[in-house]
């Protein structure tokens, strides 16, 4: 009977598969149809672009290297973007450092320890995801100038040091894990510090690797923040910069093109390395074992 049933569920469960997959296969498509048709237009000149837009139409007599030759030219349109590339590196590994080591301890006092208005805290953390930055802008700019902060590069990376969300992650994480770890620990002589640096923290990688790919992304590609309080030329980010070449005058896109598929490669080679920990980092905390 059991057999019967089993082989009864079988069509169902291929249909459902064979549904599921198309459903993805069609989501990556549309997914990768943007980074496919622009890797294709940064082979071509930026007047076919203007003329044709964004095609994944494989016309080899109008492609050519010439837009990353000229990127790669040591020009001034190719020295402003690596200048834009080295500043946006700098805010970008400097912010995500400080954001994991900062968001850990936060989360790992939360989890860890028992204190008075603990719950409160923790709510009040919560409570800040649900209010949308375009409303504390103001609030976080007036801040800044108070702070004489304004185009610099601590103004730009401060207000996201203590993110709300890369808490809440760290605790559900650290959340699954067995807090019997720190009084063994603590019987051994280790200190409090010495729990979270060598015992805790080696066993949260999976969260860093995850929190640190979508910290890295988030840094990387923001434009709206760094483009009120940086004002020199100098200091843009890469987003930025790639934006000022769109001007009513006159538009580069040999370097804007180009320069927009090798501004994708540092978070690719990010994911490439960590890739493994992704699934383990973002599933955990789901089931407390």
């Amino acid at each position: 009977m059991s057999n019967q049933k089993t082989m009864a569920h079988t069509p169902k469960r291929m249909i459902g598969s064979v549904l599921a997959t198309g459903f993805f296969l069609i989501l990556s498509l549309i997914i990768i149809f943007p980074v496919f048709a622009g890797l294709l237009a940064s082979f071509r000149p930026g007047k076919e672009l203007i003329r044709r837009g964004l095609s994944i139409d494989l016309n080899l007599s109008t492609m050519n290297l010439d837009n990353y030759l000229y990127l790669f030219g040591g020009n001034a349109d190719s020295q402003k973007y690596f200048m834009w590339y080295k500043n946006s590196l700098l805010i970008c590994i400097i912010s995500v450092a400080v954001t994991l080591f900062v968001c850990y301890f936060v989360a790992y006092g939360l989890t860890m320890y028992e204190f008075k208005f603990k719950n409160l805290l923790f709510t009040i953390v919560l409570a800040t995801m649900m209010v949308p930055f375009e409303i504390l802008m103001l609030p976080l700019y007036k801040e800044i100038i108070a702070l004489k902060l304004i185009d610099t590069y601590v103004g730009v990376m401060i207000i996201g040091i203590c993110n709300a969300s890369t808490i809440f992650f760290f605790k559900q994480y650290l959340s699954g894990l067995p807090k019997d770890l720190l009084d063994a620990a603590r019987i051994d002589g280790c200190s409090e510090y010495g729990i979270a640096v060598k015992i805790i923290l080696p066993l949260a990688k999976p969260a860093f690797a995850s929190m640190g790919i979508l910290s890295a992304m988030g840094n990387w590609n923001a434009i709206l923040w760094p483009l009120l309080v940086l004002k020199g030329a100098e200091k843009f980010t890469l987003p930025i910069g790639l934006n000022t070449l769109l001007t009513p005058y006159g538009n580069n896109y040999d370097v804007l093109i180009a320069g927009s598929m090798f501004g994708i490669l540092p978070i690719f080679v990010i994911f490439l390395i960590f890739q493994k920990y992704i699934i383990d980092g973002m599933t955990a905390g789901a089931v407390k074992g």
